[in-house]
């Protein structure tokens, strides 16, 4: 009368579903330095956690009895844990299995992955390796017929940046729809050597035409698509890699209906680094280490930088202050000497996104010279792309504070920060703004008295001096044109209270839900 016969065949399926590709496949793959799906899921999840869905989907081979002979699952394995004590959602490639290439259960897996992340408001994770859902050639032969291409799920993918922190890691080679899914998240890494990712591998460009036969590396490798922007990161392993996948999220809320999560503060907020009193140089064009600034001032440790390969001249990261997770904006002068490039404007625009979405308060170290200028910046659309930098900066309505710690020019100077509201801002006595900088701001206006001088130079450096004296910040605090200078070493205690307060504010609009305009990836 008992269900045990059934409950055995239940176990046994799930053992064989447990074989993955099967023994030989499972070696390859350690032999090319990955592990498999499983490994990853056993590595991220806390030890036990882990609850799978669909383990029995897949191909089954039956004899004339109708009894089982071979199973053979699903290329993707779904499930959900918790990861350092917070429940997640994950969906994994399994590439043991016919290179990760659709099959019969794969779309419907995945898809269900998104919808337990969306309705159930949990964190996503994608374990990347192969095409991810897409297709094999050799599927349609076997099909009988061809398809015109869907995007399953597309709909939740997109939802779901609106709703819960998604992230993705490129594990082997990616191409296709599986590329697809890496880059439509709020975090993205790639493990440099072994994975590589492109819109179609090299026998699909070298045969259609393109002039070129480049190898995976060459194509897709994790440097060149981190320069590109299309990743954030690059990983050293896998472990790195999850790793990083696991500190992104301590920083973000579980949905962007809970407040982003606050640890206990290891860090005396009143720290004050002496440091600060000579980090930034005398010297306008003299270049420093903005990074050294963030370490000091944030909590030590915390930092954990997005994107560092692309749109360099504009530092991103997430940090804590006082314990509390923020976002913060950063000009790196080692780059175009700050100046605001089409991708620095494109990093920051998706940056921005992200902290509003999920109700990161900002603080953004300034010192930007303005635009980068020149045919080269015209031809890659700066003052386009530029705008929309400036647009996530007035969109956004999350606590915000600027930093003004030297150079704050132009139009994209005054994108520091939105103006329409508090426009909360501490200014350091290196600080320097305007519409224009000193040099070539100096020839442009005074253009015809320089030309018609006897001594050209003497009487630039009398103009200059002149200047000087009038954009002392000074005079702008005269004027309450900028609210407060400081003493450099007073920026930590002074943030670690307004990251107190920018938390309160934000527990304060739970329940709200997501933005009305959502997110793009």
């Amino acid at each position: 009368m008992s269900w045990e016969p059934e409950l055995e065949e239940l176990r046994r399926r799930e053992e064989l579903a447990r074989r993955m590709g099967g023994e030989e496949r499972v070696e390859r793959q350690h032999a090319s330095g990955r592990m498999t799906v499983r490994e990853r899921i056993e590595r991220l999840f806390d030890a036990g956690s882990f609850h799978e869905t669909g383990a029995l989907a897949g191909r089954a081979t039956y004899d004339d009895d109708g009894e089982l002979v071979d199973f053979l699952p699903a290329n993707t394995v779904v499930g959900r844990g918790r990861i350092d004590s917070r429940r997640a959602v994950v969906q994994g490639d399994d590439f043991t299995v016919r290179g990760g290439a659709a099959d019969a259960a794969i779309w419907e897996k995945a898809v269900y992955a998104e919808r337990l992340a969306h309705d159930l408001r949990l964190p996503l994770v994608r374990l990347v390796d192969g095409t991810g859902g897409g297709g094999s050639v050799k599927s349609l032969e076997q099909m009988g017929f061809s398809y015109v291409p869907p995007l399953p799920g597309f709909d939740l993918v997109v939802a779901n940046l609106s709703r819960v922190p998604v992230v993705a890691a490129a594990l082997g080679p990616v191409a296709g729809l599986g590329a697809a899914r890496v880059v439509c998240s709020h975090f993205s890494v790639i493990v440099r050597g072994t994975a590589q990712l492109f819109v179609a591998g090299p026998p699909v460009v070298a045969m259609a035409g393109m002039g070129e036969t480049p190898d995976k590396e060459q194509l897709g490798g994790a440097r060149m698509q981190a320069r590109a922007g299309a990743v954030d990161n690059v990983a050293a392993d896998e472990d790195d890699a999850l790793d990083q996948l696991r500190r992104f999220l301590s920083y973000l809320p579980g949905s962007v209906w809970e407040a982003p999560p606050a640890i206990d503060a290891v860090d005396p907020a009143d720290r004050r680094e002496q440091e600060l009193l000579s980090v930034v140089p005398r010297d306008p064009r003299q270049p420093y280490k903005m990074r050294r600034v963030l370490e000091a001032v944030l909590d030590r440790g915390s930092v954990f930088e997005l994107g560092a390969a692309f749109g360099r001249p504009t530092i991103t990261c997430l940090a804590r202050l006082g314990g509390r997770p923020v976002g913060v904006l950063a000009s790196d002068p080692a780059h175009y000497g700050g100046g605001v490039t089409a991708d620095a404007a494109e990093k920051t625009a998706r940056f921005v996104d992200l902290c509003d979405q999920f109700r990161l308060p900002v603080a953004n170290f300034v010192d930007v010279p303005g635009f980068v200028i020149g045919t080269g910046a015209e031809r890659a659309g700066t003052i386009r792309r530029g705008a929309r930098g400036l647009y996530s900066v007035v969109q956004a309505s999350v606590p915000w504070v600027s930093i003004l710690v030297r150079k704050v020019y132009g139009v994209a100077g005054a994108g520091h920060g939105d103006g329409s509201r508090l426009n909360l801002r501490y200014a350091w006595p290196s600080g320097s703004w305007g519409s224009l900088p000193m040099a070539g701001g100096l020839e442009a206006a005074y253009r015809r008295e320089l030309e018609a001088a006897a001594d050209p130079e003497a009487l630039r450096a009398e103009i200059a001096a002149r200047l000087e004296a009038v954009t002392s910040p000074f005079r702008t605090a005269e004027r309450f044109s900028v609210e407060e200078i400081i003493d450099p070493r007073d920026t930590r205690p002074l943030l670690c209270d307004w990251a107190e307060r920018a938390h309160e504010i934000v527990r304060h609009e739970l329940g709200v839900g997501p933005k009305a305009r959502g997110l793009r990836p």
